[in-house]
């Protein structure tokens, strides 16, 4: 018999992800390809996959905003990804209650889903709308925002967690507003890969995936190493609220309401001028 090419794959070391992926990646999902994975902050995942053709991974993940331009090569799968309710991207500031008109506002990506929401929240909560927007490195936003270097920080994942640290205030949930005015869950990662691998091979990786994310389910501690490895020196227990509010059941499944949510945010971003507009076909089953 043939050996069965491995599926290069690229995902964050955050826990969500490790955690979704350890079975998988250990080779204990039956019969799935091997998984062979390169580390990479979702930032540098959405910079190759628009890449396209020459992306050299056939599977990653990336933010929901950069999918408008890369599902001509790329089809979204339809479980593995982060999507929910209650985990949005905060809006940090060290002053509370400060207007953020004109105001500095440091963003980890221009391409995330994170940036997306922050604009569509300005646009109708800001009057005037906000100042310069810088991209600086996640870590250093908290620090940048402690020190007065910027108004505010726009931060992710743990950070819900642990802004209190840096004597932060929370001015906004991005999440909050989405859900309050769409009634839809937040999508923000995604798992996509390449088309050319075909139906057949395209529908195993999406099986592959979702049978990852029931393992870890069925048996929580069999990941725990992988997760704190590399996890960042992050502690245990944050490790933790960071699996229960980004894997769900729209890691297992998007549904209808998880395709819903993917469509509403993209076309709200075009129609905002942020994204290019979003094919009808482009979330098509692959």
């Amino acid at each position: 018999m043939e050996p069965v090419e491995p599926v290069k794959t690229a995902y964050s070391p955050c826990p969500n992800d490790t955690f979704v992926f350890h079975a998988w990646a250990h080779g204990l999902v039956p019969g799935a390809p091997p998984l062979e994975v390169t580390f990479a902050d979702i930032d540098i995942t959405n910079g190759l996959a628009e890449r396209g053709a020459d992306c050299p991974f056939d599977m990653l993940k990336v933010s929901y905003a950069v999918l408008p331009w890369v599902l001509d090569d790329f089809a979204l799968l339809p479980c593995g990804g982060a999507l929910g309710r209650g985990c949005g991207p905060l809006l940090l500031t060290r002053d509370p209650g400060i207007s953020l008109s004109g105001r500095t506002v440091a963003v980890p990506s221009e391409r995330s889903t994170a940036y997306l929401l922050f604009r569509l929240w300005a646009a109708a909560e800001v009057p005037g709308d906000v100042g310069e927007v810088v991209v600086l490195p996640f870590h250093e936003i908290m620090p940048a925002v402690r020190d007065g270097r910027v108004d505010a920080g726009l931060v992710i994942h743990e950070a819900r967690f642990t802004y209190r640290r840096y004597g932060l205030h929370r001015l906004a949930d991005m999440g909050e507003h989405w859900e309050r005015t769409t009634r839809l869950p937040i999508p923000l990662g995604a798992i996509i890969a390449k088309r050319s691998l075909g139906r057949k091979r395209l529908t195993a990786l999406a099986e592959a995936a979702r049978t990852s994310v029931r393992m870890a389910w069925d048996d929580p501690e069999a990941s725990r190493g992988y997760v704190l490895e590399h996890a960042k020196e992050m502690d245990p227990a944050v490790a933790d609220q960071h699996i229960g509010l980004y894997v769900n059941e729209f890691t297992a499944d998007l549904g209808e309401a998880g395709y819903a949510a993917v469509r509403g945010l993209l076309t709200r971003a075009a129609a905002e001028g942020l994204v290019p507009p979003l094919n009808p076909n482009a979330l098509r089953p692959y």
